[in-house]
């Protein structure tokens, strides 16, 4: 299934969302990105957010996203959208949820240039069952399929996210490193721990209450 929006996004082969806003040449220098999970992050997780009516920004996102817009490095936004695999909502309300949240953004000067989306699930019944597909998070698979797309230097980017599994799948992508905020489900039992275990000398993790941190202390933002 294919959707035509004014942003092109397109459900691939492998059934992942795929949503290029601002192409580049893939053959370009890389440069680093901020990525970022979608809901808990960007937008208030409401639990499988498929109506357009509960989209609500996290405060502080959109100034978060506009800074790293400023400074010209891209914004991926990378989501498990399980739900979808569950059968809770299909893509059209994916879509239109996915339409809503630019739209709020972009009212406060802010744009993502890419969005890749995830549907499986280890519960699903459908054809998006599957234990632990490569495009599921802490799998890199979104991560690394951005990469190719939008010519990102991995290993010079980060992710914010408000599970550990967010963490994980950088560090399992190759990123400098990744901030865990408390947002979303991040204040849950075992979530900061679990996120902050991913730290070695390779692989920085860093915390935030939400994503307005990341202005002050993602280094992305004083580079």
């Amino acid at each position: 299934m294919n959707f035509a929006t004014a942003f092109g996004p397109f459900v691939r082969a492998d059934g992942v969302w795929s949503q290029i806003m601002c192409p580049v040449d893939r053959g370009q220098k890389p440069r680093p990105a901020l990525f970022l999970d979608r809901d808990g992050v960007i937008n208030e997780d409401v639990g499988y957010l498929h109506h357009t009516e509960d989209v609500r920004l996290v405060p502080g996102a959109a100034e978060a996203i506009a800074g790293a817009n400023r400074l010209g490095f891209p914004v991926v936004v990378v989501t498990n959208q399980g739900g979808i695999g569950l059968g809770y909502f299909g893509w059209a309300e994916f879509a239109a949820v996915q339409d809503r949240l630019l739209e709020l953004l972009a009212a406060k000067g802010a744009h993502v240039d890419g969005v890749f989306a995830s549907p499986y699930h280890p519960r699903a019944t459908g054809p998006y069952a599957h234990p632990s597909h490569p495009s599921r998070k802490p799998n890199p698979g979104m991560l690394l399929a951005a990469a190719d797309w939008l010519a990102i230097d991995l290993a010079r980017s980060w992710i914010v996210g408000d599970h550990a599994r967010d963490i994980e799948a950088a560090k399992n992508a190759g990123l400098a490193g990744g901030m865990h905020v408390l947002s979303g489900h991040g204040g849950e039992d075992g979530q900061r721990e679990s996120a902050l275990a991913f730290a070695d000398d390779g692989f920085r993790v860093l915390t935030g209450t939400s994503i307005v941190g990341a202005l002050r202390v993602l280094p992305l933002y004083r580079a």
